[in-house]
C-alpha cells in the first residue's frame, strides 16, 4: 500500500481511504456481514484511513465501524462527522448545526457508539451559516486539548472558511467532493488547501458509482437509493452522462484498465495531498479500486481525458437544490 500524508503535521495513511457510508445507507439494503468482511479485507491490503459520520443510518454506520475496526484499532485512523442534522420522524429532512454545545454533545455520542476514546479525525460535516465559524472550530479544538479528537477537518467548506478555521486551530484535511465530473472546488479551495498544508480527502470519486461505467438504468436502483433522486441520475441528464462515461471507459480501455481505476488514478494525479476515499461493500470493489494506484496514466491518457470530460462536463448538479445550498460556505 502506497501512502499519503494528512495535513500540516503530514500523518502517514494509505494512499486510498475507505468511505463507509454506503454500508448502511443511501444505497438500498445494507448487509452488516459482507460490510464488515470488506473492512477485514481493507485493512489486511494496508488501508489506514475509514470514514464515517453520526448522519450515516442516521447513527448505525458509526457503530458498524466501530465494531469492525475494534481488532485493528492501532493500525488505523477512523474518521468522522458531525454537523448535519436529520429529522427523526422525516431522515430525509435535514438542517447544519455547528454550535459550540453541540459539538461537545455530537462527539461524545459519537466516541460511544465507534467504543473509542479518541477520535482520530473529526470534521465538520457542513458549515453552519448561523454560527460563526471560529465558535464551531473553538469547540473542536476544545476537544483535541482534552485528548477527545486527533485531527481537525471540514467538509465541503470554502476558501473564506477554510482560512478563518485555520487560523483558530490547524485544520487537518478538507473532505470534498471531488472526481471527473465533479470539479468546482477547482476554483480556488484546492489552491487554499495547498497553501495552508491541508489535505483533501476526496469523497466520491467514482461519481457515486457512474464513473464505474456498471450503471446502465435508474430502474436497477433499489426504490430507497439516494441517486434516484440526484439530478446527475435523472433524465436527460443521466443520458448525456451516460455517454461521458462511456467516452471515458474507451479511455480505460486504451490504457488497460478498469473505468474506476481509470477515475481514480485520474483524481490520484491531480496531487500527492489528495487522498481519494471510495466506497463500497463489496471486497472484489474494494481490490479493484487499491489496484488503481498501480495504474499509471499517460501524458496522451490525460489529455484525451481533459478534451471528453472537462470541467463542467457532467450534466446536472451534484446534490438536489436544497443541499447544494450548504456547499461551498
Amino acid at each position: 500500500m502506497r501512502t499519503r500524508t494528512l495535513g500540516p503535521d503530514r500523518i502517514p495513511v494509505s494512499a486510498l481511504g475507505l468511505g463507509c457510508m454506503g454500508m448502511s445507507d443511501f444505497y438500498g439494503p445494507r448487509d452488516d456481514a459482507q460490510s464488515v468482511a470488506t473492512i477485514d479485507k481493507a485493512v489486511e491490503l494496508g488501508v489506514t484511513l475509514f470514514d464515517t459520520a453520526d448522519m450515516y443510518g442516521p447513527f448505525t454506520n458509526e457503530r458498524l465501524v466501530g465494531q469492525a475496526l475494534a481488532p485493528h484499532r492501532g493500525r488505523v485512523l477512523i474518521a468522522t462527522k458531525f454537523g448535519i442534522v436529520r429529522d427523526p420522524a422525516d431522515p430525509s429532512r435535514r438542517g447544519v448545526n455547528g454550535r459550540p454545545e453541540y459539538v461537545r454533545a455530537s462527539c461524545e455520542a459519537s466516541l460511544q457508539r465507534l467504543g473509542v476514546d479518541t477520535i482520530d479525525l473529526y470534521y465538520q460535516h457542513r458549515v453552519d451559516p448561523n454560527t460563526p465559524i471560529e465558535d464551531t472550530v473553538g469547540a473542536m479544538a476544545d476537544l483535541v486539548t482534552a485528548g477527545k479528537v486527533r485531527y481537525l477537518g471540514l467538509s465541503e467548506a470554502g476558501s473564506e472558511t477554510i482560512r478563518r478555521a485555520h487560523a483558530v486551530h490547524p485544520i487537518a484535511a478538507l473532505q470534498s467532493e471531488y472526481s471527473l465530473w465533479s470539479r468546482d472546488i477547482e476554483d480556488g479551495i484546492i489552491a487554499t488547501c495547498g497553501e495552508l498544508g491541508i489535505t483533501l480527502v476526496a469523497y466520491s470519486p467514482l461519481g457515486r458509482g457512474f464513473l464505474t461505467g456498471a450503471i446502465r438504468r435508474v430502474e436497477d436502483f433499489a426504490a430507497d437509493d439516494y441517486r434516484r433522486h440526484s439530478p446527475r441520475f435523472q433524465g436527460e441528464n443521466f443520458s448525456r452522462n451516460l455517454t461521458l462515461v462511456d467516452e471515458v471507459s474507451a479511455i480505460a480501455t486504451h490504457a488497460g484498465c478498469t473505468s474506476a481505476q481509470l477515475a481514480l488514478a485520474w483524481v490520484l494525479a491531480q496531487g500527492h495531498d489528495i487522498v481519494p476515499i471510495p466506497g463500497t461493500r463489496r471486497i472484489s470493489a474494494l481490490e479493484e479500486n487499491i489496484a488503481a494506484l498501480d495504474v499509471s496514466l499517460s501524458a496522451d491518457d490525460l489529455a484525451r481525458l481533459a478534451a471528453v470530460a472537462p470541467r463542467g462536463a457532467a450534466a446536472g448538479d451534484r446534490y438536489p437544490t436544497e443541499m447544494m445550498k450548504s456547499v461551498g460556505r
